[in-house]
């Protein structure tokens, strides 16, 4: 008895020696401090507000950009720098950002056990997805390779979801990724409208019986933080204490809301009850919705690039087109795919953008440079300028551009990340098997 159990400690123990050998450093280590300055010199430069600088000089001191400049009038110092790149015809971007995502919650979306970003109920404005992040995730390395550094992870499910937070696709835990905590909140506007069911051979919309009750709720909430934002003698309320800083401005309100009645609706609610940063999220109607959202003043973060017009009647093209159209009309916009098996293709979407009608350097800015402004992080990052984190991917051809996107490096705050991911693992390891067996 006694030699069968310990033959079968001794079996578990090889198992979980075996499965930890196996598994160990699937997500690559996070990238160590910057220990020296280093200088990136003769790649073209693509700043992120338009500009570009086809020879140019970066400098990454203490995890800042000391300095971005063109090579042909600039004299510098080489002997000043622990690591100095020569990446001469290549080219350099600020990272990318991709907000309204569920990365780090979510790890595969067929399985329950994997996602975390909902909970019971409809109104969880205290909800904090920051705490749940998860940095062993791998699906992080996927963006990484792509030119994706920052995201901005938020809660999903019923009427207000919760406050998302930016985070840094690099860090040992959520402490080390928070780039920027507890930014938003965010309301999903009830449709007023549901689908056909198909399975039950409908073929009408239907209406939802509930929408007035739905807003009914979140009228009722928000009135209770209005008065509990200006009451000093409140009992602690965790849900209304989520909701304080939308009235001072602190945080934004992100209103999730596709349809054009619904848009307008849910913009005029947030301004009515003295909401001042609203951020419109989803907008498959906002080309019907632009001389609105100019008035108001509204900035958008448009879902889903790749996909089928929303009406029957519009153009096939319309949804690649619309974000150039919104941005020459003067609006604000920036880029997001909220499905989680997309996610790494954002550089794509603003690709896509591209082709469609809109200069390339103004469509990597609805990627970078706009999305940080959205997000409140403009005086951080966004841009490749001096004095912001040194958030930089560098790529051998075009970014946007699906085939010549091969990031070489990638710096968070001024450290070198290790671009590997489970995708070149398997390449390397299959190359490997078929090399031998071809011999």
């Amino acid at each position: 008895m006694k030699n069968t159990i310990l033959k079968g400690f001794i079996l578990n123990a090889l198992l979980l020696c075996l499965f930890f050998s196996e598994t160990r450093g699937q997500v690559p280590l996070p990238a160590a401090p910057q220990k020296g300055n280093i200088l990136l010199k003769g790649a073209t430069a693509h700043i992120g507000n338009g500009e570009v600088i086809t020879n140019s000089l970066i400098s990454i001191v203490a995890g800042k950009l000391a300095l971005v400049t063109d090579a042909t009038t600039a004299k510098i110092d080489e002997n000043s720098f622990k690591e100095i790149l020569d990446i001469t015809g290549q080219h350099v971007y600020p990272g990318l950002i991709l907000p309204n995502s569920t990365l780090g919650l979510e790890e595969i979306s067929a399985v329950r056990a994997t996602r975390d970003h909902s909970e019971t109920g409809s109104l969880n404005p205290n909800v904090r997805s920051l705490i749940a992040y998860n940095t062993d995730s791998h699906i992080i390395p996927t963006l990484r390779y792509t030119g994706v550094l920052l995201v901005q992870t938020c809660p999903q499910g019923g009427l207000v979801s919760g406050t998302s937070s930016v985070m840094k696709l690099d860090g040992w835990n959520w402490e080390d990724a928070a780039y920027k905590i507890d930014d938003a909140v965010h309301v999903r506007w009830p449709r007023k409208m549901y689908g056909p069911r198909w399975w039950l051979g409908e073929t009408k919309n239907r209406e939802n019986k509930n929408y007035k009750e739905n807003i009914a709720e979140l009228d009722e909430l928000f009135k209770a933080a209005q008065a509990y934002a200006v009451s000093e003698k409140a009992a602690v309320n965790l849900k209304l204490e989520a909701l304080r800083g939308l009235f001072s401005g602190k945080k934004k309100i992100h209103l999730h809301a596709n349809k054009r009645s619904e848009i307008i609706e849910s913009i005029q609610w947030a301004k009515k009850i003295g909401i001042p940063h609203i951020v419109l999220v989803g907008g498959a109607d906002a080309y019907y919705t632009i001389d609105f959202l100019k008035e108001q003043n509204i900035p958008i973060l448009l879902d889903m690039v790749h996909r089928l017009p929303s009406r029957s009647d519009e153009d096939v093209d319309l949804p690649y087109r619309l974000p150039g159209i919104l941005h020459k009309a003067g609006l604000l916009v920036g880029l997001t795919y909220d499905k989680i098996v997309s996610s790494r293709n954002l550089p794509f979407f603003a690709g896509t953008v591209a082709a469609h009608g809109l200069d390339p350097e103004e469509a990597l800015s609805l990627i970078t440079a706009n999305t940080a402004k959205i997000l409140g992080i403009e005086e951080r990052t966004g841009t490749l300028t001096t004095g912001k984190d040194a958030n930089i991917v560098v790529c051998d051809g075009d970014l946007l551009d699906m085939r010549s996107n091969i990031v070489q490096y990638a710096f968070i705050e001024g450290r070198k990340l290790n671009l590997e991911g489970k995708q070149q693992r398997l390449y390397q390891r299959f190359k490997q098997k078929y090399s031998e067996g071809a011999e």
